[in-house]
């Protein structure tokens, strides 16, 4: 039988019925998902498309929508395309063999292409779909993904050859031709003479010449900005990230920042932010290339940086068991204190903590009745689909995956089987997890303000109060503030990494007792309101910070943040579907010029 082509839903439906052979019915099956992923797909590529399009366009809503939208577009086709298979074929659910014959003639049909693994990942997550009931573990890790290249096409980058020292024209020529906006900008000579001055001086503190600037040859999109992202090559072979972060206005686009430290690129992309949307096709050799601009940065995230979320999922996991591999450890309960609602843990030198819920929390639970399982996840499972302006860590989730039992420390198993038996259980010789939550490796808050010299903890207070803003500012309330719900990145950036507590921001009741005098008996009014309370004053002690002088450091730098007036205002802002403003690099990244502004 001859391969369909562009089959329809109808098409598919009166074909297989006709179909009496198994075989046709495995052809007739592979053609209707290929041409669906291939719908998929093309719709995937246009978003950054969309994306700059907003930018210029200032429409920043629409960026905000668009990144839920690529998000949600992968499961919104598995979910349908599951289900529909359910209803055509009833018991495809419990005919492996249709299943493996399945994927094994969809993958000669894809093997050739270039997004294949992204082909074969949907394919995948079709069948999770079909088994999602089942106690039936699917291998995330060892179908035939295509390997991460660090050889560049020549649409990837663009070289610029230097003699020493960047000159402005230099600069104005990659703003014009990177990636060609729509929009003129404000004052396109002004920002490459500061950009151009910042490049040299940094050339000058490391007394070496500059040979090349290399730029990724398109535009990364998220929320309000856009970034041109690259190397400066030094002629002692060094490298420093080059970064220009572009902003909107009613006046034309301008330079509003130059990120050079390869600590804030590592912070700017990191995967607590919203995705970006990258106007390439070429995202293995942009995941390696952002690689090697930050070393330190596990290969996986990269992917699910520009959106590839699914063949990070596989990166991530292959990252997983080669390090727990290599270390010769095993997997055991993560540092701190213990979770009262997850079970967290981790290898010995990992990139990556990983948790799963408990059945029940502990008796340090604080919120009442425990809503249960499903719900936590759903919190989780939300963060990842959300702006989460980069200071919430974002989750991978597995679902039915199976890992080696040798992987684990005993004490570690038998938690997870005891205290997680709703959703871990022993199989052979395999833990099968029914999901599993990993995130990027943090220290907690506490224990890392224990140890930490003064200037360490005046940074980390400063991001733990823009960490705070910024998640209210998406519209997310952690109503849970104690200091164990937060960690600190190699780089000494603060991120909520506990959701079992959040809340939407315009939800949330804010009130006050600093208008009541001491000694008034009367209990005040808010107390008998349904739903969320918030008082401000009250989110110093909330933290339980240990150290006075530590909360000290943190009500000189964000006094803001314990007045009802800050969070009013706020809230008034995204009951306008407004998109108010974040800090995504510190202030010392920006360029200041007279008349500079939004």
């Amino acid at each position: 039988m001859a391969l369909a082509i562009g089959l329809n839903q109808e098409q598919f439906t009166f074909r297989m019925v006709g179909a009496s052979r198994r075989e046709d019915r495995i052809r007739i099956t592979a053609d209707w998902i290929l041409m669906q992923f291939d719908e998929f797909y093309s719709e995937f590529l246009r978003v950054p498309y969309q994306a700059k399009t907003a930018f210029e366009q200032q429409h920043h809503s629409t960026s905000i929508w668009l990144s839920r939208h690529r998000l949600s577009l992968y499961s919104s086709y598995i979910h349908r395309m599951g289900a529909y298979l359910q209803a055509i074929q009833p018991n495809i659910s419990v005919d492996a063999s249709f299943l493996n014959q399945l994927e094994e003639h969809f993958w000669r049909m894809i093997e050739p292409r270039y997004e294949s693994d992204v082909a074969y990942a949907f394919m995948h997550s079709i069948r999770r779909m079909v088994y999602r009931d089942e106690w039936k573990p699917v291998e995330y890790s060892t179908f035939g993904f295509a390997e991460s290249s660090d050889k560049y096409p020549v649409e990837l980058l663009r070289q610029f050859p230097v003699e020493g020292q960047v000159s402005p024209a230099l600069i104005e020529q990659i703003l014009k031709l990177i990636p060609e906006f729509a929009q003129q900008y404000r004052d396109i000579s002004g920002d490459s003479a500061a950009i151009t001055w910042r490049i040299n001086r940094l050339a000058g503190r490391r007394g070496a010449n500059i040979e090349t600037l290399e730029m990724i040859d398109a535009g990364f999109y998220r929320n309000r900005g856009a970034y041109l992202v690259g190397k400066i090559k030094f002629d002692n072979n060094s490298y420093a990230p080059l970064i220009m972060a572009l902003l909107n206005s009613s006046g034309g686009i301008y330079c509003d920042a130059v990120i050079l430290d390869q600590h804030l690129a590592h912070n700017l992309f990191s995967s607590t932010l919203a995705n970006f949307h990258v106007t390439t096709s070429y995202y293995h050799e942009l995941s390696a290339y952002l690689h090697s601009l930050m070393p330190h940065r596990a290969l996986g995230l990269n992917y699910s940086t520009i959106g590839y979320n699914h063949v990070g999922k596989v990166a991530v996991i292959n990252e997983l068991k080669h390090e727990v591999a290599t270390t010769g450890g095993v997997l055991d309960t993560a540092i701190g204190e213990a979770g009262t609602v997850a079970i967290g843990f981790a290898g010995p030198q990992s990139a990556y903590n990983l948790k799963v819920i408990r059945n029940h929390p502990t008796k340090g639970y604080k919120w009442g009745e425990f809503e249960g399982i499903d719900s936590v996840k759903e919190k989780y499972s939300r963060v990842h689909e959300i702006n989460r302006t980069g200071s919430m860590l974002d989750n991978i989730i597995y679902f039915n995956i199976a890992l080696e039992r040798n992987l684990f420390a005993e004490s570690l198993l038998e938690e997870l089987l005891q205290e997680a038996s709703e959703t871990v259980t022993l199989q052979r010789d395999m833990i099968v997890f029914k999901y599993l939550i990993v995130q990027p490796r943090m220290t907690p808050l506490p224990v890392f303000l224990e140890n930490a010299a003064e200037r360490e903890v005046r940074i980390v207070i400063e991001s733990l109060g823009d960490c705070i803003k910024n998640n209210a500012a998406a519209n997310i309330f952690n109503k849970d503030l104690d200091a164990r719900n937060y960690g600190v990145s190699h780089f000494l950036k603060v991120y909520l990494y506990d959701y079992d507590a959040l809340e939407v921001m315009v939800d949330v009741k804010i009130r006050s007792n600093t208008d009541r005098f001491d000694g008034e008996e009367d209990i005040p009014d808010w107390y008998f309101e349904d739903g969320v309370i918030f008082l401000p004053e009250e989110i110093e002690a909330g933290l339980c910070i240990r150290d006075r002088e530590q909360r000290q450091i943190f009500r000189e730098m964000h006094g803001d943040l314990l007045r009802t007036q800050y969070w009013e205002e706020l809230q008034t802002e995204l009951s306008q579907d407004l998109v108010p403003a974040i800090k995504v690099y510190p202030d010392t990244c920006k360029l200041q010029r007279a008349g500079q502004g939004e």
